[in-house]
């Protein structure tokens, strides 16, 4: 996979959820379905930070939103019905919440409120929506994962328009999970989980797609790629959920940095923060905490800072 050993940087953890919002695993569902006969008391997952620095994240099978302080506490905003995966924040302040179980969310984040966006599209129900992210210009691309992989490559890629336009750009990807847009947001770079890959989605003025390929090919671990994140140098994060590794890659998909965890090997998405945005943050899932990294160079700004 790599041709030299990328330079190591050791993780701290910067949060933990505490024993007290932790849940008996015969409450949900989802942990019996996904980790059977695992001691699975909380999955976290889809982090993203707010114009004032607290960091949110999910909590999969017990259908929890969290808000950790910039000193760690965990306070549980929301709870309903869902099994919540992705999230990300617009700029009007509003979270939206890629659900597995519901589809489209949004989240009042001073009441608490969740509401469907997109649950039914034509009349039919998603597979199972993992992630999303924010154009620019509002355009919300999403993926929906199901349980699609290898043995049934149905996941797809949406564009959900300002407009409320919902188009389908890829239907044939086996696992879709993370993704970000490049800078001149004329390419989607997409982990496909269950090829172990990301994928370069390319983006033609007019919306279309074309030229879909293999950026880079993974390799390892118990999962495979999962959430990402890009910096200002179009450095790309990559987090490897069952290899306990967040891989930072350099624009032409070269490793620069393997960044290990300190605790677990379930790392699965990444954000951005800090005080100048150089500190890296990642969700080990099975353990319930919040890893933290520093690095040199600045993450992009999110959607909700612009």
């Amino acid at each position: 996979m790599f041709t030299a050993p990328p330079e190591i940087i050791e993780t701290e953890v910067f949060a933990r959820l505490p024993d007290s919002l932790r849940r008996k695993p015969e409450e949900s569902f989802w942990a019996r379905m996904q980790h059977p006969g695992e001691n699975v008391d909380c999955f976290l997952e889809g982090p993203a930070f707010d114009r004032d620095g607290n960091l949110w994240c999910v909590d999969i099978p017990f259908g929890r939103i969290f808000r950790v302080s910039p000193t760690g506490e965990f306070t549980t905003v929301a709870e309903y019905d869902g099994e919540p995966n992705g999230l990300k924040i617009h700029r009007d302040g509003r979270i939206y919440i890629a659900d597995h179980k519901n589809g489209i969310m949004t989240l009042d984040p001073a009441s608490g409120r969740v509401e469907a966006l997109l649950d039914r599209p034509r009349m039919e129900r998603f597979i199972g929506c993992n992630d999303l992210v924010f154009a620019s210009n509002g355009d919300l691309y999403f993926t929906d994962q199901g349980q699609s992989g290898m043995q049934e490559p149905r996941g797809r890629l949406y564009r959900l328009r300002e407009s409320g336009q919902l188009d389908v750009l890829l239907d044939n990807v086996p696992s879709p999970n993370g993704l970000v847009l490049t800078p001149k947001e004329n390419a989607i770079l997409l982990a496909v989980t269950r090829a172990n890959a990301i994928w370069r989605v390319r983006l033609f003025p007019d919306g279309a797609v074309a030229k879909t390929g293999v950026f880079i090919q993974m390799s390892g671990g118990l999962a495979g790629p999962d959430g990402l994140a890009m910096d200002e140098e179009e450095n790309l994060a990559v987090a490897h959920a069952g290899y306990g590794v967040v891989w930072l890659f350099d624009r032409l998909g070269d490793p620069i940095y393997r960044i290990r965890s300190c605790n677990g090997l379930y790392t699965t998405n990444v954000a951005y923060g800090g005080p100048d945005r150089t500190e890296l943050y990642i969700t080990e899932s099975r353990s319930g905490t919040i890893l933290r990294a520093k690095l040199t160079v600045p993450g992009r700004p999110m959607f909700s800072h612009t």
